[in-house]
């Protein structure tokens, strides 16, 4: 997972330098809109296949086919859904100053095959490409879901380097059939090592698409709270600014592989360990926890301590880099607090109370960012993020230590009886 981390930030390097902060801050903000669509895509069916084919490997072929058709299903409407939006954005952004896609009428112009290269290749490709590190997740074969996370990383990274450095693509439209076509091979890859698995039994579960849309919704929710500062942070400040909290933003959001790589692991651990009771997985998310906030605090002082070296690596247009990523990079820390809770919820099957807790701060937290942003870009997006992060800290651990005493009654009361 480090090894992903820094490929892909080699890869933004790459972009950032050669697209120029212009068609990257461009980039960035439609990168925002395929950023929660790709949450919706599939409708969440990863989590029951990770959930159900961890405790009964038998139910592969048909969790595995459940996927792939509500990614098919879901996907199609998203890139023609999302190419038709995003294109009437544009054009109302020619006349009206109001719209947060201001900024695209005055840089370059974005073509309708460029909107759909970059949705298909950001949302539906992705999506399946993650399929394949769920899949093995599932099965227990952990060492297959690291090659498939490092080897995507490495082909995104081969990709930018091929296109831009020997190449020499310099635009957002060359960069979307780059892209595009790269996702499409790994995926075709992701297939073939698949294949050996077992032949996938298309259907829909039904039983499943509750829990499932309950789980996508969190995600949701999260990419959109992410990703609302840049979009409305585009209104305030000139593109080439976008560009340059678009690049913090995405080394930020690496980071937090060292946090995913741990609840990865622990996930599938925590729904075995929770099956008979919630309250007998508590120790293992307590340890969980120990874990993540040293994870997180390392990961913070490295990039508090390396910002100020990062824009000769990305490029000196990139005048804002240091300051947003250091402003950016304590929220790491409170990710770790709060993922081994939220964690266990999911694992327990109480989809319910966790969608409760991310989708309520996500929804608030993202008008509060919003305000925020509109009053004082960009102090107060830094504050509004570390008080939306510290809710689900408190929110999470008030929840589930709830739930651990209600498990632990409802345990105890069979006992009781007895004599």
């Amino acid at each position: 997972m480090a090894s992903a981390a820094l490929s892909q930030l080699v890869t933004f390097a790459i972009l950032a330098r050669s697209l120029g902060p212009i068609e990257f801050g461009l980039f960035v903000q439609i990168s925002a809109v395929t950023a929660i669509a790709v949450q919706i895509c599939g409708l969440g069916a990863s989590d029951c296949l990770l959930r159900r084919v961890s405790r009964e490997p038998a139910s592969y072929t048909s969790l595995l086919g459940h996927n792939l058709v509500l990614i098919g299903l879901s996907g199609a409407v998203l890139v023609i859904g999302g190419v038709a939006a995003m294109s009437s954005w544009a054009h109302i952004s020619s006349w009206s100053h109001m719209s947060s896609w201001v900024h695209m009428s005055s840089g370059p112009s974005v073509d309708t095959t460029t909107l759909a290269l970059l949705f298909l290749g950001n949302v539906v490709l992705v999506r399946v490409i993650l399929l394949v590190e769920t899949a093995f997740l599932g099965l227990g074969r952990l060492d297959a879901a690291n090659r498939a996370v490092v080897g995507f990383a490495f082909g995104r990274m081969a990709t930018a380097a091929l296109a831009c450095m020997l190449f020499q693509v310099s635009s957002l439209s060359e960069w979307a059939v780059w892209q595009c076509g790269g996702n499409l091979l790994f995926a075709l890859v992701g297939a073939a090592w698949l294949r050996p698995l077992g032949r996938p039994r298309l259907t829909i579960l039904r039983e499943e698409l509750r829990a499932g849309i309950l789980f996508s919704s969190q995600f949701v929710m999260r990419a959109v709270r992410s990703n609302v500062d840049l979009l409305v942070i585009g209104l305030f400040t000139p593109i080439e600014t976008v560009g340059s909290y678009g690049v913090a933003r995405r080394i930020v959001d690496s980071s937090y592989l060292s946090i995913d790589a741990l609840n990865r692991l622990i996930y599938p651990r925590l729904a075995r360990e929770s099956r008979d009771g919630l309250y007998l997985a508590l120790p293992m998310a307590k340890r969980a926890l120990i874990a993540a906030l040293a994870l997180s605090l390392t990961t913070f002082l490295i990039l508090f301590m390396l910002a100020p070296k990062l824009p000769a690596l990305f490029g000196r247009d990139y005048h804002d880099l240091s300051f947003f990523v250091r402003c950016l990079s304590g929220t790491i820390v409170l990710v770790g607090a709060w993922a081994a809770a939220i964690d266990l919820l999911g694992a327990s099957g109480r989809q319910d109370a966790r969608a409760w807790i991310l989708n309520g701060a996500n929804l608030l937290g993202s008008a509060l960012l919003a305000v925020a942003t509109w009053l004082a870009a960009p102090v107060g997006t830094f504050i509004a993020l570390y008080v939306i992060e510290g809710a689900i800290v408190v929110a999470a651990w008030l929840v589930l230590l709830s739930f651990v005493r209600r498990s632990r009654l409802q345990a105890d009361e069979p006992a009781r009886a007895s004599p």
